[in-house]
């Protein structure tokens, strides 16, 4: 049982004013397996405080002097590898594979940041004017729980790389893995208030931050509804704002794809962080003529993937992160099944075999249209949605048709072809015959997805704000 009962401010670690303890899960066994102090308002006023102390003198440092720190806290959070994987392992429930790769990215954000540092000008011309990208000040850094330490690290390389000061607010449902993170952090040896992370619940510690007029940027990942409530509340002091959030991403598959190599794509799309990511490639749009071929293909590669004890190396789908989140999924497979889809794949309940933990049986349902609910609301869990269409211009159409705007995937044995299609889907990402990450490439939401960009120039620049000088020498 681990007692999180610290958070960290003004560089040190100090006990919360908030008094509540919140219990931890494994999500694998739902047992407790710790619990964390969480953080108030007071918490946050005093972790504002401390960055807003710390932003002059850190706002003026050099680019060479926030190349080196970012540099330190890429070396620091990669000595805390193992660490963090088993954090996420047991707190979070990612299968090794994933949590492997999701303690590297950790630190890959901050060494990431640092390259593209290297390059950027901070002065630049405009005709007769000298433009500055000056630093905005306190950033208030909002975090999900599908990947706290990524969050935490990614939005932070940012702020800081741009001259920012931070407070960051993470998900108390992952403390163990914040705390780990915080560890490493704080071993950089940054300058007392320069990050300060205090973690609370969203309609307290989130909600001042959002409101504070000390905090001049936010950024959040998570849900649309949330995102929505801080944009109304930033309005107030008219903070600049970044928001990362939902999306149904569509699968658009074209009639010319090799369906050996389509449905993988599919599947590792729609299923990846098990099926709890905002990117995942949830409606699979197939051409209605090969409908019953990719149905038969897609049914024998999900009968081969494993929902289960996350540190079996077979497992690719780990448990919902809460019982709430496993009983949202349940209900979404309830309300496709009572709407009309037919189900091909999976189903409600727990895996065979498998008798405690949030787990989900790898779901897929087909006949889907792109007016039912489970191909309109995000579900965050493994259930995706087939929708067969007539031509190229009724996948396009489909593809579209959504409040959301994140990342799109796109299928075919033609890369020009598919390129042009890509090009006409309206998301923030288009990928073509790939899953790939590119860190340099700007990264958001077009429609309710979200506001603004993050990685690379684009991300650092959300913090910055230009200023022009005329007359001078």
């Amino acid at each position: 049982m681990q007692i999180i009962d610290h958070i960290y401010i003004d560089g040190a670690f100090v006990t919360p004013h908030g008094d509540e303890f919140f219990d931890l899960f494994n999500p694998a066994t739902e047992q407790v397996i710790g619990r964390v102090r969480l953080a108030d308002a007071e918490d946050a006023r005093r972790a504002i405080a401390a960055a807003r102390r710390a932003f002059p003198a850190f706002s003026r440092t050099d680019k060479r002097a926030r190349i080196d720190m970012l540099k330190r806290l890429h070396a620091a959070v990669i000595a805390k590898e193992d660490a963090l994987f088993e954090a996420i392992v047991e707190e979070y429930g990612a299968p090794v594979t994933r949590g492997r790769w999701m303690a590297r990215h950790a630190g890959n954000v901050l060494i990431e940041a640092a390259k593209v540092l290297e390059d950027y000008a901070f002065v630049r011309e405009a005709g007769t004017a000298k433009v500055i990208m000056q630093p905005l000040g306190v950033a208030g850094l909002i975090t999900p729980w599908n990947s706290d330490a990524g969050f935490i690290c990614g939005k932070l390389a940012a702020a800081l790389a741009a001259g920012c000061t931070a407070v960051i607010k993470p998900s108390e449902m992952s403390a163990i893995q914040t705390r780990v993170v915080t560890e490493a952090l704080h071993e950089a040896g940054l300058p007392p208030g320069v990050f300060n992370i205090v973690t609370g619940r969203g309609e307290t510690v989130g909600a001042e931050i959002s409101a504070h007029p000390d905090v001049a940027k936010l950024s959040f990942t998570g849900s649309t509804l949330v995102g929505k409530t801080i944009l109304r509340s930033a309005a107030e002091t008219l903070k600049r704002v970044t928001l990362e959030l939902g999306g149904k991403s569509p699968m658009i598959v074209l009639d010319d794809a090799d369906f050996d190599a389509a449905v993988p794509l599919a599947l590792d799309a729609g299923f990846m962080n098990s099926g709890q990511a905002c990117i995942a490639g949830t409606r699979i749009l197939v051409p209605q003529a090969r409908l019953a071929e990719f149905e038969q293909k897609i049914m024998r590669a999900v009968a081969g993937i494993q929902s289960g004890d996350p540190r079996d190396a077979r497992t690719s789908i780990g448990p919902m992160v809460s019982r709430r989140q496993w009983e949202r999924v349940q209900r979404y497979i309830r309300v496709g099944i009572e709407e009309g889809a037919r189900l091909i794949a999976g189903g409600a309940g727990r895996p065979d075999n498998v008798s405690a933990g949030w787990f989900v049986r790898p779901t897929i349902f087909s006949d889907v249209r792109n007016d039912m609910t489970i191909a309109r609301e995000e579900i965050f869990g493994p259930v995706l949605s087939i929708i067969a269409y007539r031509d190229t211009e009724d996948a396009i159409a489909i593809a579209n048709d959504t409040s959301y705007g994140l990342q799109a995937y796109v299928c075919s044995s033609d890369t020009a072809r598919a390129s042009a299609v890509a090009a006409r889907i309206e998301a923030g990402r288009v990928l073509v015959n790939t899953l790939a990450h590119e860190p340099a490439a700007p990264f958001g939401g077009f429609k309710q997805s979200g506001i603004g960009r993050e990685y690379g120039a684009f991300g650092i620049e959300a913090f910055l704000e230009p200023k022009s000088l005329l007359g001078a020498a």
